[in-house]
């Protein structure tokens, strides 16, 4: 692999990792990390003044998560697909299973606002399933980089 290829898989690695550390403070700040803080946040809480989300909401949040969800699982899943784990069923299943977790972790607020609330915490697991998932590619991708 080149210098300049590898060098630019750290860079990219190193901003992953800021946004992983960046959204998990914001899940945990806005949010938290419990049924009822999920469910608190999208159905609304009186007690606590929090307005319940409409699907609108929900989707105009969606939308820009979108593409970076798919933005950011689809360069380190590119970059995993030019080491020599490629040829691995295992990549299979990890490409997979991200691309999963990120439509989960998007779309189960709408489940939740449409009276589905066991759904807060599929949202809650999918959150950390798609977090760790970049975690691990990131590590496979640093793993390659200093032993290629």
């Amino acid at each position: 692999m080149q210098r300049a290829y590898k060098l630019s898989i750290v860079y990219y690695l190193v901003f992953s990792l800021l946004l992983i550390a960046s959204a998990v403070m914001l899940f945990e700040y806005k949010i938290g990390f419990s049924y009822g803080g999920i469910v608190d946040y999208y159905l609304g809480n009186e007690d606590k003044f929090i307005p319940a989300k409409s699907t609108s909401g929900i989707l105009k949040t969606a939308l820009p998560h979108i593409f970076s969800f798919g933005l950011i699982s689809m360069i380190l899943l590119h970059f995993l697909v030019f080491t020599k784990l490629r040829y691995k069923k295992s990549t299979l299943t990890v490409i997979y299973l991200t691309f999963f977790s990120a439509i989960l972790e998007i779309f189960t607020p709408m489940l939740i606002v449409n009276g589905f609330e066991f759904a807060a915490l599929l949202k809650l697991l999918s959150f950390f399933v798609f977090l760790a998932l970049v975690l691990y590619i990131s590590w496979l991708l640093l793993h390659s980089i200093i032993y290629d």
